[in-house]
């Protein structure tokens, strides 16, 4: 199946951490692209057995996904990101 996510890296302290935001998976690693290469076995892994117990598609559309032919589509998407500070209290 094919699949476009978006992945976050973030540094915390010596640690990265890489996120999927339309999966809520996260992983970790000592670099950006071990925790990148984590974030994508946690997902082949997770993945795996949701269809192992049939809760995949289940999934998919919690997280505003759709299956269609073998790949997988999302609903909606991401159009725009950006930093911004804000005074508060």
């Amino acid at each position: 199946m094919l699949l476009n996510i978006t992945i976050e890296l973030w540094q915390k302290d010596k640690w990265y951490i890489a996120k999927s935001p339309e999966l809520d998976f996260v992983s970790q690693g000592k670099t950006g692209e071990e925790a990148k290469k984590n974030l994508i076995e946690v997902i082949n892994i997770q993945f795996h057995e949701m269809e192992e117990t049939g809760t995949l598609h289940e999934y998919l559309s919690e997280c505003g996904f759709e299956l269609k032919n073998d790949n997988i589509f999302p609903k909606n998407e991401m159009i725009g990101f950006e930093k911004c500070s804000l005074e508060v209290a």
